[in-house]
């Protein structure tokens, strides 16, 4: 009984430690000169019955990976960015739930605690692009240690963390913080883009927003929107057009009701069925058998 109790523990240790945050710039992000202390409140309005965990002043941005179980792991992994208009972070909501969500489905995912609130002076998704730039570099290089293929990693964001998945989708091709270690010598490009209910990617008369360089190189991206989120809309809409006209690979699910913010808990709209979807949508862009 003993020895069985030690393989448990041990057991919770390691998955314990997989899920350990670790700090992406470990001698202190770019820019940052004076450490936040974080803050965490609970006492915000809720979905679906259960609190929204914000998380503001976020001055050392982590990584945290969510392995897939060894007995169902597709190899492809998930880099999650929640939203919250770039002050907060609905970190539970769109961070936690949606990664443990994935990996019930063999998906590995990896949740970025990126930036907040907004940085004066700054560009709203300077700095988290940074740390989401980093969090790709940091997770393909340890593609072998980590039991994941660096060739099916892609980005997921939710509202302000879906604009900067796509800004992510499309500013690959340069480094936006100095360089750290070997590892950022790997590809910064992500091999898919899954954006729910994206925030600021539109811009006017069916035009999407200056920043977003869209290109037919830009990766296969996947949007979920519903109608009825009117203020964010044309956001969706916007960027699919862009999308399609530059001849890149897009998908979008386009649902009646909704709202905004439901993360993926149990609405009772139609569109809480989206990671279905999504599933689908990496199986058949072949990112997962």
């Amino acid at each position: 009984m003993k020895k069985y109790l030690f393989i448990f523990s041990l057991l919770s240790t390691m998955v314990m430690a997989q899920e350990t945050p670790i700090l992406l710039f470990p001698d202190g992000a770019p820019g940052e000169t004076t450490k936040m202390k974080q803050k965490d409140d609970l006492s915000g309005n809720k979905v679906a019955g259960c609190p929204v965990l914000r998380i503001s002043d976020v001055s050392e941005p982590t990584l945290t990976f969510f392995p897939a179980p060894a007995d169902n792991n597709s190899g492809a992994t998930i880099i999650v960015n929640p939203g919250g208009g770039y002050n907060i972070l609905a970190y539970n909501l769109e961070g936690t739930e949606i990664c443990k969500r994935f990996n019930s489905h063999g998906v590995n995912c990896v949740l970025v605690k990126y930036r907040v609130p907004r940085r004066e002076g700054l560009e709203k998704h300077q700095a988290p692009l940074q740390d989401l730039q980093r969090a790709i570099a940091y997770t393909r290089s340890h593609a072998g240690e980590w039991k994941i293929d660096p060739n099916r990693i892609g980005v997921m964001g939710f509202s302000a963390g879906a604009h900067l998945a796509a800004m992510a989708s499309n500013s690959y091709a340069e480094r936006t913080y100095p360089q750290v270690d070997n590892f950022d010598n790997a590809s910064l490009r992500p091999d898919f883009c899954v954006l729910i209910y994206p925030a600021y990617l539109d811009g006017e008369n069916f035009s999407i927003s200056p920043e977003l360089k869209v290109t037919e190189k830009t990766p296969p991206t996947f949007i979920v929107q519903t109608q009825d989120d009117h203020r964010l809309l044309n956001s969706s809409l916007f960027y699919y057009y862009a999308l399609k006209e530059a001849k890149a690979p897009v998908a979008m699910s386009l649902y009646p009701s909704g709202g905004h913010g439901y993360g993926l808990r149990n609405t009772g709209d139609l569109v809480n069925e989206w990671p279905f979807r999504v599933m689908s949508w990496l199986h058949d862009i072949k990112m997962v058998e």
